[in-house]
């Protein structure tokens, strides 16, 4: 089950980062409301890590720049 739950949170991870690039978002949390709306319930755990915030953070500042 491990495994699974670690698929899915890649998963949504990787959507909140696509979903930061696009430039529509601010910060970290318009994207994780983004997911929760889009029906990722495990939109919390996936932005849970320190590198997946300052990820989302960088990608968002760097779509907003373009």
């Amino acid at each position: 089950m491990v495994h699974q739950d670690d698929r899915g949170i890649q998963a949504a991870r990787a959507r909140a980062y696509a979903l930061a690039e696009t430039g529509r978002f601010d910060n970290l949390n318009s994207v994780k409301n983004a997911l929760v709306a889009e029906g990722w319930s495990n939109a919390g755990a996936a932005l849970d890590s320190e590198y997946a915030r300052s990820a989302i953070g960088e990608r968002c500042r760097a779509a907003q720049a373009h």
